[in-house]
């Protein structure tokens, strides 16, 4: 079955800007699950939710200490899931942490999580990914400004926007630490990018993205009309954000780490095909083909 592709990137001279007309931003209803309505309509509006407390302090504390145990668990030196910053050997990032971590397998069922999730999507959800990432003081690099879903649907062959990504944070968000940045209500509208995505292009996205990335014009014309919010926050507060949002962070050069939880939940009425603009979808840690849902 050939499958329509109403959002063709990295096939064209030129970067195309084109608005979301076909793809809902939420399905569900405030009586579906955790999210009351007045914050249903604000995602809709602007493409994201926080959450100011999404677990307990005993909770985090518990959490906290996985990610510093994860950081030194010599069971993962040389395990392709743990990505090292370009240019040292500090850890940026360990992908399928959900399937390392029990700790965290239970907090991406839990329904404070996947509960959210599926409320905002209308529909069971599976996990499309899901890392920790360790932005830590004086070494920190940023990630530049991009939508996730042009990667999803260019590489991993996601057709529609319909996933949400929870961002939970281990550290302190600061102004100043690298937090995360997003356009409000950039999810409507789709930046193509230019540049054929090359063989195993994943080994180096991982470390610094350039193929996927959208152009300046672009994003500064989608500054000027939305802006940019900074999202700053005690460890233990969530951000919730549309699979398209524009967004990206700052490098970290202050003492202070600032370190998160990442899942990406996607519906299952919206699983992965080949890719749309790849030579073959990336590795299970990175865009699973295991559509199972989590669990209620």
């Amino acid at each position: 079955m050939t499958i329509r592709d109403l959002y063709p990137t990295r096939s064209g001279r030129e970067p195309v800007m084109l608005y979301r007309n076909e793809d809902p931003v939420v399905y569900g209803t405030a009586s579906d699950g955790p999210i009351d309505g007045p914050t249903l309509d604000g995602y809709a509006d602007d493409g994201f939710l926080t959450v100011d407390e999404l677990v307990s302090p005993g909770e985090l504390a518990q959490y906290q200490n996985e990610l510093n145990r994860l950081l030194t668990d010599e069971s993962l030196d040389g395990d392709e899931r743990v990505v090292r910053e370009k240019g040292s050997d500090e850890v940026r990032s360990i992908f399928e942490v959900h399937k390392i971590s029990e700790l965290f397998a239970a907090l991406v069922r839990d329904e404070r999580v996947a509960g959210r999730a599926r409320q905002i999507l209308g529909s069971d959800v599976y996990v499309h990914q899901s890392r920790v990432n360790y932005k830590p003081g004086f070494g920190g690099n940023p990630f530049y400004w991009h939508s996730d879903f042009e990667t999803w649907h260019a590489e991993d062959g996601m057709p529609r926007m319909r996933a949400v990504s929870l961002s939970f944070a281990l550290t302190d968000n600061h102004a100043y630490n690298g937090g995360l940045m997003i356009m409000p209500g950039s999810h409507k509208t789709f930046v193509s990018c230019v540049g054929e995505t090359p063989q195993d292009h994943y080994r180096e996205s991982l470390k610094e993205q350039e193929i996927g990335t959208p152009d300046e014009t672009s994003l500064s014309v989608l500054a000027e009309k939305h802006g940019i919010e900074l999202f700053t926050g005690p460890a233990g507060s969530a951000t919730m954000f549309d699979c398209n949002c524009m967004h990206g962070s700052n490098g970290n050069i202050t003492p202070f780490p600032r370190s998160n939880f990442f899942v990406v939940f996607n519906s299952v009425e919206n699983t992965c095909v080949e890719p749309f603009a790849a030579p073959q979808p990336r590795p299970e840690f990175i865009g699973t083909r295991d559509f199972t849902p989590v669990p209620r």
